[in-house]
């Protein structure tokens, strides 16, 4: 089989972003980054904040971020009076998992696909209330009707307090049937937490058509926000029972606005957000998310043919549009989550690449990201220079 042909780049795209030339940039699913114009936005917020930090915080400041609550949430498809700005998709599962009062004999049903920070705050709430965490496995290979079976075969009516699954997985880089899972879960009784933390700018699936008790997902990902933006959307029976982390002056103002308030935090990464949406809607929305997923399909490929990697056994993403892909690393190698750091830093320091490396069940993975700053060349240049990094151990 040939390999992918890559899409044609979207001019002046790479010239929207500061990033180093010197590292080829791979891995934008872990932190985003923040074209220029983002940037020059929220300075000039800081620059308004550190003129006169008493204006800036006690006069509409609580009406600016519902404003830009509004402009969000109307983006992902969401209600924006159930909709609430967060820092990020963990900080969002922690509010959901702490408002659900959990108690002795309810358990937290996860997936083994689930992101690892999400896995920590279920193991706390657990250990605070009495409650208990289940993993189900989910093979690789699994299609969307096998995904839904073994969702249903493992929930638990009466007992199962909540579900929380992946939109996109994060280790694994795989698309989940999200609408098809809340779907079962309401047959059963069962609340759903979809922790979207790659969806928004990446997926064009509205908020609204996945129906999920609760969703969180990040904007500062593949909707080029300022880090530290997200979006945690509550079904309307549930609002007044979410509260947040910590309390303050907000509290008495209700869901959303006291889960948003946080005295002083800087919230003018969340002021700045409407311009990442601006700057993805200018390159082409549509075109953005095209051009995404076939160049990391290409990467995918190409890095993959190169360790050996038959195309058959290329785990696939499960959707047209998902911008990371998955590639199987060789036997022995970075089977721990020690090792797959390890092994990160060493392609980042002696290639100059930035990639995200994993351990799944005992394997370790690679996975390659698609972005409008990234050119064919710098994943032919990591495939021809891999295969001897990973030979010298």
């Amino acid at each position: 089989m040939t390999v992918p042909q890559p899409p044609e780049p979207i001019p002046g795209a790479r010239l929207l972003f500061s990033l180093d030339p010197s590292v080829s940039h791979l891995n934008h699913g872990s932190f985003g980054a923040v074209p220029i114009a983002v940037q020059r936005a929220q300075q000039r917020l800081r620059d308004e904040m550190e003129a006169n930090p008493l204006r800036f915080f006690t006069q509409g400041l609580v009406d600016r971020i519902a404003h830009t609550r509004r402009h969000l949430a109307t983006f992902l498809g969401a209600d924006p009076e159930g909709t609430a700005l967060v820092g990020n998709a963990t900080t969002g599962a922690a509010i959901v998992l702490q408002s659900l009062g959990l108690g002795p004999g309810d358990e937290v049903v996860t997936t083994d696909h689930g992101y690892g920070a999400v896995g920590f705050s279920v193991e706390r709430e657990c250990a605070r209330t009495g409650a208990v965490s289940r993993t189900l496995p989910v093979p690789l290979t699994a299609g969307d009707e096998e995904v839904v079976e073994i969702v249903r075969a493992g929930l638990r009516p009466g007992r199962t307090k909540l579900l929380i699954v992946d939109q996109i997985t994060s280790p694994t880089a795989r698309l989940f049937p999200t609408a098809a899972i809340v779907g079962v879960a309401r047959e059963h009784g069962v609340p759903v937490l979809v922790d979207a933390a790659h969806a928004p700018g990446m997926l064009p699936t509205t908020v609204a058509s996945v129906g999920a008790d609760f969703w969180v997902g990040n904007l500062h990902k593949w909707a080029y926000a300022p880090r530290g933006t997200a979006a945690l959307v509550v079904a309307e029976p549930w609002r007044e029972r979410i509260q947040p982390l910590v309390v303050s002056w907000e509290q008495g103002s209700g869901f959303p606005t006291r889960v948003e308030w946080q005295a002083t935090l800087d919230y003018t990464g969340w002021l700045a957000a409407p311009v990442g949406l601006f700057t993805l809607r200018s390159l082409g929305l549509e075109r953005v998310r095209a051009h995404n997923a076939a160049l990391a399909a290409y990467g995918q490929r190409v890095v993959g043919d190169a360790l050996g990697v038959a195309p058959a056994d290329l785990p696939e993403p499960g959707g047209p549009t998902v911008a990371m892909r998955l590639i199987p690393l060789p036997p022995g190698v970075a089977t721990t989550m020690d090792a797959a750091r390890d092994l990160r830093a060493r392609i980042a320091d002696r290639l100059s690449v930035e990639v995200s490396t994993a351990a799944w069940n005992g394997r370790g993975y690679l996975r390659l990201c698609g972005q409008v700053y990234n050119t064919p060349d710098e994943y032919d240049r990591l495939a021809v220079r891999l295969p001897t990094l990973l030979a010298q151990g």
